[in-house]
């Protein structure tokens, strides 16, 4: 699928079931400094990197083993002039098998070319879900940032 919307996919051996509980366990492979519920349908949370940024999203679809949709409610970066990138995004997490893998396709609905943020975000979102993500998933080990104050 082509689209101007920031995407990136991986394949694991790990089953849907696993990938499933590594994408809500996001204090695991996103940041410690998570803010509430980050599983059920309806969860918010709210995510800080110290004055950096700072976000909340809803769980708005749950799919157990399938897919995962976090709505961005809210949205703050520092080092942006428009200060409503990302809020009304949409952030999915979608699970399938393919060739006796399981593949995640991680989209972030709404983060384009055109936003100030986009070069700075397609680093983050690269190496939190290529890296962290997948080694959670592979290993049982991400590499979150850590819960700073």
């Amino acid at each position: 699928m082509t689209t101007p919307d920031f995407n990136t996919t991986f394949s694991v051996d790990n089953t849907p079931k696993e990938v499933f509980n590594a994408v809500n366990n996001v204090r695991g492979w996103w940041s410690e400094r998570i803010d509430g519920g980050t599983e059920q349908l309806n969860d918010e949370f709210t995510y800080q990197r110290w004055e950096l940024h700072k976000c909340t999203m809803k769980l708005i679809e749950v799919i157990p083993d399938k897919k995962v949709v976090w709505q961005v409610l809210d949205n703050y970066f520092s080092f942006t002039e428009d200060k409503t990138e990302w809020i009304g995004t949409k952030i999915s997490f979608d699970i399938s098998e393919k060739d006796g893998k399981t593949q995640l396709l991680f989209t972030h609905w709404g983060l384009v070319p055109a936003y100030e943020c986009y070069d700075v975000c397609f680093d983050a979102w690269s190496s939190y879900i290529k890296g962290s993500l997948q080694n959670l998933i592979t290993t049982g080990k991400g590499e979150p940032n850590p819960r700073v104050e």
